[in-house]
């Protein structure tokens, strides 16, 4: 009898906690704005900059400085795409 009232009070406390847990967890930041814009430059800068180190210890360097100029091309545009953003907001 006390095993069957256990597992149901586990049971169901699971169960609450797995349906409101959930709730308030976003499910998608919103990279259209011009913060996300910003996060996401930086999130490039620092693929950027692995890249390049971990190519360099390998003796790769232009490889390295390759996928460094692309990691940063990136992280330029999404810098670009949100000062476009800004001051669209800011004029208008």
């Amino acid at each position: 009898m006390k095993f069957k009232v256990k597992q149901v009070f586990v049971a169901v406390s699971l169960g609450l906690v797995l349906s409101l847990g959930a709730l308030p967890v976003r499910a998608q930041e919103n990279q259209t704005t011009t913060t996300g814009e910003i996060k996401k430059s930086g999130g490039e800068t620092k693929a950027a900059g692995k890249s390049l180190g971990k190519n360099m210890r390998q003796g790769r360097v232009v490889r390295g400085s390759k996928s460094f100029g692309k990691h940063m091309g990136r992280a330029g545009k999404h810098f670009g795409r949100s000062t476009k953003k800004f001051f669209k907001k800011v004029i208008s």
